[in-house]
């Protein structure tokens, strides 16, 4: 049975395939399977990195399990120079299982939806783009009414 994954992508550090923008368009070629995907938006790094990100997503049609799917990406980011590092580090290539078709998973290794995305503007924005319409299984709430919550949230003085 063909599941459809919602994918995020980043990277802010230069690999074999060129610059972050580069990498993710080699990613989603190694992928395959791609529905849809955003616009490359650069954004502010999250924790010690200074360097700026590059961050889009994809929609993936996979006959592929969720832990199939997470293997392979993870080969994925290995075969374009991604090495174990720091949390939050600088790194060629990032990619993350946001949401799938089947609703949620949940293993020691593995989290759908996953567990930060619904605070991260980066993730939410391309997504918006993409499947505005797609309902978080925890929430119910749908992409484009999550990213408007995330715009809202702003600090007060």
């Amino acid at each position: 049975m063909t599941a459809t994954y919602a994918i995020a992508l980043g990277g802010n550090r230069r690999g074999p395939h060129g610059g972050p923008a580069d990498a993710i368009r080699a990613a989603l070629a190694r992928i395959g399977g791609i529905v849809a995907v955003s616009p490359v938006i650069a954004t502010a790094p999250l924790g010690p990195s200074i360097r700026r990100f590059a961050n889009a997503a994809a929609l993936v049609a996979s006959d592929e399990p969720p832990p199939a799917l997470l293997a392979r990406l993870k080969a994925i980011e290995r075969g374009m120079g991604r090495r174990p590092g720091r949390r939050w580090g600088a790194r060629p290539i990032d990619l993350d299982i946001v949401l799938w078709s089947g609703g949620r998973w949940g293993t020691r290794t593995l989290a759908i939806p996953h567990p930060a995305f619904r605070q991260r503007r980066f993730v939410l924005a391309p997504l918006a783009r993409i499947a505005p319409g797609w309902r978080d299984p925890v929430t119910g709430r749908t992409m484009r009414q999550l990213l408007g919550q995330v715009d809202r949230r702003v600090p007060r003085p």
